[in-house]
């Protein structure tokens, strides 16, 4: 992973946390470095990248108004994404799983009709052996489980459709989590979403376009019925 797209993350990961909003300032380069793992010339290259990608903007000097801040123009398509990214964890629940069928079945329909040589599938499977781990937290299973959905939709080959279900990685985790405790058997419901999940690769690996799609809906409203909860409902997460 380049170094810009370190601080990228965890741009993303303190606006999911509220740590960070549009409008905010970025940690000093010293504390970036610490907390990355990166050197301080690393910070600064990453940070004039995600100027030039229109991410942060940028003032020298040891005032108030020096550092890089999180851009808050509405002109900025990055920006427009970030301000998806914060509004998802405020959305009704059951608009956010509609956009999910809506989006992630239309991917994996394309995923399937288009998919080419092996590696494309790689981050998805990764993403799997992770999840086969019996040991996973419902939490840390989650997490892995939204990250597997995202890269899904990418490889669709929409550079905007994946944009959209990156910004709505914190949004499923956190709905997705608060509705472990009405399920029966978290274990049975945990294999039950590895078997789902690795059907929904065979069908892309293989090219079946309308069974790939048709899984993806299941899955994603099975869970919600089995959670007891309503895909239509109008419940905030």
């Amino acid at each position: 992973m380049k170094n810009y797209e370190l601080v990228l993350h965890r741009v993303e990961a303190d606006l999911a946390a509220g740590r960070l909003r549009l409008g905010g300032r970025l940690p000093g380069e010293r504390s970036l470095a610490e907390q990355l793992g990166i050197s301080r010339p690393s910070v600064r290259e990453a940070v004039r990248v995600l100027e030039a990608m229109g991410v942060v903007r940028t003032a020298t000097g040891s005032g108030p108004d020096s550092g890089a801040v999180i851009v808050a123009e509405p002109a900025s398509p990055l920006t427009a994404l970030l301000r998806l990214h914060l509004a998802t964890n405020h959305l009704p629940m059951g608009d956010i799983v509609q956009t999910r069928v809506l989006l992630e079945s239309w991917a994996a329909h394309e995923a399937a009709s288009t998919i080419a040589p092996e590696g494309k599938l790689a981050v998805a499977e990764e993403l799997l052996d992770r999840m086969d781990d019996p040991g996973l937290t419902p939490e840390e299973f989650h997490l892995l489980d939204a990250e597997f959905h995202v890269a899904l939709a990418a490889l669709a080959g929409n550079v905007l459709i994946a944009a959209v279900m990156s910004s709505l990685r914190s949004a499923i985790h956190g709905y997705v989590l608060a509705a472990v405790p009405n399920l029966p058997d978290w274990d049975a419901t945990a294999i039950g979403l590895r078997s789902e999940h690795r059907a929904i690769v065979g069908a892309i690996r293989t090219g079946r376009p309308d069974l790939a799609a048709d899984l993806v809906t299941q899955h994603i409203e099975g869970f919600y019925r089995a959670a007891r909860v309503s895909p239509a409902a109008d419940v905030q997460p």
